[in-house]
């Protein structure tokens, strides 16, 4: 009764204190994804004209290039092709412009800020509208549906634990959501034996109807357990693959050993959840919401196209036409695009004195610090060479000392620019982990 309760009560109340209408979205969301496919498509091309032609009036850089090009947002209302009269947006575009991709509607100071990982370039800014953020909430909820997930059952979520305590605000704020989601907390930080022991126990007290987290964390849980010869089946119904690619192997494993359903999706920092696996789809091919955002692919010789999206949502900062630096293949079903053999970001496990840490754990962490543009790991026989990107130097002082309260002299620390960090592979695609070099013979 409890759970029905914060679902249909408590939540609602949550979302009037805070001022946000997420359900209400949802129900649009619902509305406009169960749309035929050629009548949604007329609402988008409405929808993106309509976005284009405020970002050309409101948006400085959208209003120099626009007149640069001479291109007319009102022509996407009669054929969504004209769309590609618009160059690439690109992560490197929105670091070097700045604030200049922000609607003068906006004022900056009332924005919300999420940061981009770096396994696609630098980290980088992207700026959220309140109503933007619903949207994304609203996405989330409808994502869940699709799973088999209603807001009255149980879900449990993989988190990183933090060194330092949170302030009791923050504690507060985090416990009245979770009641509000029906949600649950794991935290972890390592891949110990201890550490997934904690896990395990955690997890099969609460015994949710879905799981969501990095695949890589569920997946050590799911070997230690196998090789323990416990038998995890029926704990969980679904898993939900979040941060990192889903793929056959880690897909496989968590599912034979919790007897569950592992669903994947896509999404990223720039416009949030953008695509999703249908509990149904078992050809895990992941359904795009493209009321959200609009997809495109780019062909190059890298092998499989990449992904591009113009978001339809998020007045605040328009991105048109953006190059994510993922690569998957879209088609085009009865229902609408459909996205399939995605390759994304892999994150690794670093082992730091006596313990293995995931990367994705790492990033976390490092966050928190806050001025940190970009790491990466070195791995050596006895230590770690932790590489930072720190451009302001009067701040790297105190992220020494944090490291150091960390970790001690199990991590050597080195700071250098985007430059001192190795990349290979297409457009600087990187790990987060790299091995030492080895001396010339």
């Amino acid at each position: 009764m409890l759970r029905y309760f914060n679902a249909w009560c408590l939540y609602p109340l949550a979302e009037r204190y805070q001022g946000r209408r997420i359900r209400a979205k949802a129900d649009v969301l619902r509305r406009q994804t169960r749309m035929g496919w050629s009548e949604r498509r007329d609402w988008v091309k409405s929808r993106l004209a309509g976005q284009l032609e405020r970002a050309g009036e409101e948006v400085p850089y959208y209003q120099d290039l626009f007149r640069q090009i001479r291109f007319e947002p009102s022509k996407i209302g009669r054929d969504l092709g004209y769309l590609q009269d618009v160059p690439y947006l690109t992560k490197q575009i929105i670091r070097e412009q700045g604030v200049r991709l922000v609607s003068k509607r906006h004022p900056v100071a009332g924005l919300h800020i999420r940061r981009t990982g770096g396994s696609t370039g630098p980290s980088t800014q992207i700026y959220y509208s309140q109503e933007a953020l619903d949207w994304t909430a609203a996405v989330n909820l409808i994502s869940l549906e699709w799973a088999g997930k209603h807001r009255h059952m149980k879900e449990l979520h993989l988190a990183s634990r933090f060194p330092e305590s949170f302030p009791w605000r923050d504690r507060v704020k985090e416990q009245l959501k979770c009641l509000a989601l029906n949600r649950s907390n794991i935290f972890t930080d390592n891949f110990d034996s201890s550490g997934l022991d904690v896990a395990w126990r955690q997890l099969r007290r609460v015994r949710p109807f879905l799981i969501q987290g990095h695949p890589s964390t569920l997946y050590a849980l799911a070997v230690y357990l196998r090789e323990q010869g416990i038998d995890a089946s029926g704990v969980i119904r679904v898993f939900e693959s979040t941060g990192e690619v889903l793929d056959a192997k880690k897909r496989e494993t968590i599912e034979t050993v919790f007897d569950c359903r592992a669903i994947d999706r896509f999404g990223n920092a720039e416009f949030g959840v953008l695509a999703y696996e249908r509990l149904q789809d078992m050809d895990h091919r992941l359904t795009v919401f493209d009321c959200i955002a609009w997809p495109e692919q780019l062909e190059h010789d890298a092998g499989s196209p990449e992904l591009v999206f113009t978001g339809l949502r998020n007045d605040a900062m328009p991105l048109v036409r953006y190059r994510t630096g993922d690569l998957g293949e879209l088609e085009i079903t009865d229902e609408g695009f459909c996205l399939k053999n995605i390759v994304g970001r892999v994150h690794d496990v670093v082992r730091i004195g006596e313990h293995r840490y995931p990367t994705h754990y790492l990033q976390d962490l490092l966050d928190r610090i806050g001025g940190i543009d970009e790491f990466q790991i070195e791995q050596r026989a006895h230590s770690s060479l932790l590489r930072l990107v720190v451009p302001d130097l009067d701040h790297r002082p105190a992220v020494s000392r944090r490291i150091e309260q960390w970790w001690g002299d199990a991590v050597e620390l080195e700071f250098t620019d985007f430059g001192g960090l190795a990349r290979g592979g297409w457009r600087s695609k990187f790990r987060y982990l790299v091995d030492a070099p080895t001396a010339a013979n």
